[in-house]
């Protein structure tokens, strides 16, 4: 079997707080200990609350900011430690999918610049070059050649991350971590959006990170979905075994929440009590232990750790629970 693309083996994040008045120092863990492997040419989707840390685990993976800990590999090569220097060569063949096409775009240069500017650092195209694959790359994201003049402001938010997308690919990379990219988007063009990702995705064998805290579009676009809460893994599943079955129970909370479409369906809706816990005062066992439906006195004095589980269709899915810490699922 080919080495996975990416390897994450215990990565942390921690973003340190001062207390005031000489009181102790304590840290915000937005990515605490996790572990995941990312196969080429896969999609893995990361899921979860705002602020349960999928978008710094994306960011400290394409190395925007420095991790507290843990290992990032790349085709097998330890990057975690790489200087500005050594990542330059990498950015080419890792690149970030925004989740404001508006923000990430300069708003004084028009499109032919800001696509080209990935060709620009790599400095060995000439003008005539640069313009023609802009151009092709344009066409591919099904945007005309008339867009080369046109600012960020003269275009509308599907056009405008259509550009961003052109300029992510571009460079040809192999992975793309794809931050929330339709979630600023009108509902009418998401689908479009979506299934732009997808067939370039098919057809340059690229392989996506995609974050979201849509589960129905990560249900569409995934093949094997990451739940985290509070900075940590919680379950890790093909997108069938998933969907068609969750074993945590703040993923069946989460999947019980996504709309149905026919009106004559009912599903029975799991309704969270309590709020989100403080990330500077996280519960002292499971971090899932003051909200959880199916709390025991376990849960709120020791950790579960993701162990794993053997799937309906022979796969292998993992799981953060005590209910499944035999190795054999009970009845939920």
């Amino acid at each position: 079997m080919d080495a996975p693309l990416l390897e994450i083996r215990g990565v942390k994040k921690y973003y340190p707080v001062k207390k005031v008045r000489g009181g102790e120092d304590i840290a915000v863990k937005a990515v605490d200990d996790i572990d995941l492997v990312v196969n080429q040419g896969e999609i893995v989707g990361l899921v979860g609350e705002s602020g349960c840390g999928k978008s710094t685990l994306g960011k400290s993976i394409l190395k925007l900011h420095d991790i507290t800990g843990g290992q990032i590999l790349f085709h097998g090569e330890d990057i975690t430690h790489y200087n500005e220097n050594k990542m330059r060569p990498l950015r080419k063949k890792i690149q970030i999918i925004f989740q404001d096409p508006y923000a990430s775009l300069n708003p004084k240069k028009k499109v032919e610049q800001l696509v080209a500017a990935p060709l620009e650092v790599e400095g060995k195209y000439s003008k005539e070059e640069k313009r023609q694959k802009v151009v092709d790359i344009l066409k591919e994201v099904g945007l005309s050649e008339k867009y080369l003049e046109k600012f960020p402001h003269e275009m509308s938010g599907g056009q405008r991350q259509r550009v961003v997308i052109a300029r992510a690919l571009i460079n040809d990379p192999e992975l793309v971590i794809c931050d929330e990219p339709v979630s600023a988007l009108d509902v009418s063009v998401r689908s479009q959006v979506l299934n732009l990702l997808k067939d370039l995705q098919k057809k340059r064998g690229l392989t996506y990170i995609f974050i979201s805290h849509d589960l129905s579009v990560v249900e569409y676009l995934c093949d094997r979905v990451a739940v985290m809460y509070l900075g940590r893994i919680v379950e890790l599943a093909d997108k069938k075994e998933l969907y068609g079955n969750p074993l945590h129970p703040y993923t069946q909370a989460l999947l019980s929440a996504i709309p149905v479409p026919d009106i004559h369906k009912k599903r029975a809706e799991i309704i969270l009590q309590g709020e989100i816990p403080s990330p500077l005062h996280p519960p002292k066992g499971c971090l899932f232990s003051t909200r959880c439906p199916k709390v025991c006195d376990r849960c709120r004095e020791a950790r579960p750790e993701l162990h794993s589980l053997p799937g309906a269709d022979g796969s292998t899915r993992q799981v953060a629970c005590f209910l499944y810490e035999s190795g054999i699922a009970q009845e939920k």
